[in-house]
């Protein structure tokens, strides 16, 4: 595990202690309303998924929850009728989806590791992968890339979320005062700021090329896409929507 990998997982261990957003679980109501055909999960801050964009029915179908850890798009997945496993850095992350299914009843598994590495899992043993915002904690993307085109059959899906790298353009503090001061370049890297926070994830912003074309050379045709923003929330929403998630099909090696 690399030293970035280890200070990521810590991390994020400590964001389901402090119990932030992205680390808080489905509701029961939520999982009764999936059993019942009606969900929707969301792979960006404040928009969900076209239900257009997976099967009529899930029963049967092998979906990766790739770095999904949080008890989020897992659990609703499987009470839909997936073959759920969730794969994620966080241990804790993991154990929020673990808590999930004991609670409402759910088969689903977990496998916790790197997203660059899935070793774990033989090739084309998935139909589908949900991979939410989280290849921005990791210095590489296109292993991801790979690696999700290994696992999944052929014409298999890979629904993905990721940020769009002029995010990274802005210093954080003075977005936070009100004001939007370009202080960094892409790609962005959280290692070249002088000081590393303990519990702080680090962060990387990635050229739309690895984002966008590193999944088409990896074998996938990206067949739809949209953009979303963090809700009204951040001062940047009001100029440009900085999330955006692609549906793209697995078409060769």
């Amino acid at each position: 595990m690399s030293q970035t990998t280890d200070h990521n997982s810590k991390a994020w261990d400590k964001k389901v202690e402090a119990g932030v957003r992205y680390t808080t679980t489905v509701s029961p109501e939520t999982i009764k309303e999936a059993r019942k055909g009606n969900w929707t999960i969301g792979v960006t801050a404040d928009r969900q998924v076209p239900r257009k964009w997976f099967p009529a029915s899930l029963e049967g179908c092998k979906v990766l929850c790739l770095a999904s850890g949080g008890g989020q798009q897992g659990p609703v997945l499987a009470a839909a009728g997936a073959d759920v496993t969730v794969f994620d850095l966080s241990a804790k992350q993991l154990e929020q989806d673990e808590q999930v299914a004991e609670r409402e009843n759910l088969s689903l598994k977990t496998v916790q590791g790197d997203m660059t590495e899935l070793s774990a899992f033989a090739d084309e043993s998935f139909d589908m992968i949900v991979h939410p915002v989280a290849n921005v904690f990791i210095e590489d993307v296109r292993p991801v890339w790979s690696e999700a085109a290994r696992v999944l059959k052929e014409r298999g899906v890979l629904i993905s979320g990721f940020m769009n790298p002029v995010l990274y353009l802005f210093d954080d503090e003075k977005e936070e005062q009100g004001v939007l001061d370009v202080a960094h370049t892409i790609p962005y890297s959280s290692l070249d700021e002088e000081e590393v926070i303990e519990g702080q994830a680090l962060e990387f912003g990635h050229t739309l090329e690895d984002q966008l074309r590193g999944q088409t050379a990896a074998g996938f045709a990206i067949v739809d896409m949209y953009e979303d923003d963090f809700g009204g929330t951040r001062i940047i929403d009001q100029h440009i929507k900085t999330m955006m998630a692609t549906k793209a099909v697995k078409i060769r090696l």
